[in-house]
């Protein structure tokens, strides 16, 4: 591990190219993000909404729904944040 980071630090040609690659996702990447960490949301909102409600059909109602638009609008958080500069090397 050490020695990749001195390697890697070592060339200089393409450091630029090195450091735009490493630090950016490809659309494919977010979009399996999205919906894995969709998954995870939506099982915890449909048990809090039945635990709420005590109907289930209500609760998959509501999950229904919140999968959707929050997927998509993690998408594009994601892939916003991956414009921004800050805090990456």
């Amino acid at each position: 591990m050490i020695i990749d980071q001195i390697y890697t630090s070592s060339k200089t040609k393409n450091s630029k190219e090195f450091d735009k690659i490493k630090n950016s996702e490809k659309a494919s990447r977010s979009l399996v993000k999205a919906i894995s960490w969709r998954i995870v949301g939506t099982i915890d909102t449909i048990l809090i909404s039945w635990l709420i409600t005590g109907k289930i059909t209500l609760a998959l109602s509501i999950g229904l729904i919140e999968v959707v638009t929050k997927m998509v609008l993690y998408f594009f958080h994601e892939r916003i944040w991956n414009l921004i500069k800050w805090g990456k090397k």
